[in-house]
């Protein structure tokens, strides 16, 4: 029983770095839940994973998932996008993962700020390309965070077991 929770806290892991860049799965918060299952019912004595660092995980885990969801919209503000460019770029960005996986995600985010910017805000072509590459590089960041933090609790899932 306790190497079929250390394998099920593993693929939770695995499961939730691969989240982090399939919009569908919510990368840490998965992550996290192969932490919990080897703190709540890991076989050997706990190391490193405490009550603290339990806290820790959840409160970062709730916080990257939360500016996953602020910062692309945020970057396409500051780089003078509309509110129809961040809706757009989210759209696109999910038509892209359907049909182009993975890198149809991010070419789609892309796209989907231009013609909201061209079409619904009637602005030119060249004054779109700004707020797409906001919201392009507001994706990647907030990718970039989600990675960072379900990489690290795959790692403390990793040493708890060897």
């Amino acid at each position: 029983m306790d190497i079929l929770l250390e394998i099920l806290a593993v693929v939770f892991g695995v499961i939730g770095l691969v989240g982090c860049v399939l919009p569908i799965l919510p990368g840490p918060p998965i992550s996290y839940v192969g932490m919990l299952i080897l703190y709540l019912w890991g076989a050997s004595p706990v190391k490193d994973i405490t009550s603290l660092t339990m806290v820790i995980w959840l409160v970062l885990t709730i916080a990257v998932t939360v500016l996953d969801f602020v910062i692309p919209s945020y970057f396409t503000r500051i780089t003078g996008g509309s509110k129809s460019a961040s809706r757009a770029s989210m759209v696109g960005m999910l038509i892209g993962i359907i049909f182009f996986p993975p890198i149809g995600m991010i070419i789609g985010a892309f796209i989907g700020a231009i013609v909201a910017e061209t079409v619904i805000e009637r602005k030119e072509l060249k004054d779109s390309i700004k707020p797409a590459f906001g919201s392009f590089l507001g994706f990647l960041v907030g990718t970039g965070f989600k990675v960072i933090a379900s990489s690290i609790m795959l790692y403390y899932i990793i040493k708890e077991i060897i």
